[in-house]
C-alpha cells in the first residue's frame, strides 16, 4: 500500500474516520521501500503506528488514543487485504 486511505471503525456506537498514511521511503533510484509502518489519524488527532514485519504478517500497534487492540486488530486486517490487493494488481500489469 502506497497511498493514504480511510477507513470507517464503529466504536462505542460512533463512526470515526482513521486516515491511514503508509509511511514509506523513496530510494534514491526512484523505487519506492514499503517500511511497514503505517500512520492512523482521526482528522488531526494522532491515533499512534500500525507497524508490520517484513512479511506483512506480524504487528504491532504503538496504543496512542483511543483504539483498543480489538480496533487495532480490525484496521491491521484491512491494511492486509488491501495490500495484497495492490500487489496483485500491479503484477498484472
Amino acid at each position: 500500500m502506497t497511498e493514504q486511505t480511510n477507513y470507517t471503525i464503529y466504536k462505542d456506537e460512533e463512526e470515526h474516520s482513521i486516515t491511514i498514511t503508509p509511511l514509506n521511503e523513496t530510494l534514491p533510484n526512484g523505487d519506492i521501500y514499503l517500511t511497514g509502518v503505517f500512520k492512523l489519524t482521526e482528522g488531526e488527532v494522532g491515533l499512534g503506528d500500525i507497524v508490520f514485519d517484513d512479511n506483512m504478517k506480524q504487528w504491532e500497534y504503538t496504543g496512542m488514543g483511543y483504539l483498543n487492540h480489538v480496533d487495532a486488530a480490525e484496521i491491521a486486517g484491512f491494511i492486509q487485504v488491501k495490500n495484497a490487493n495492490d500487489e496483485n494488481d500491479i503484477s498484472e500489469v
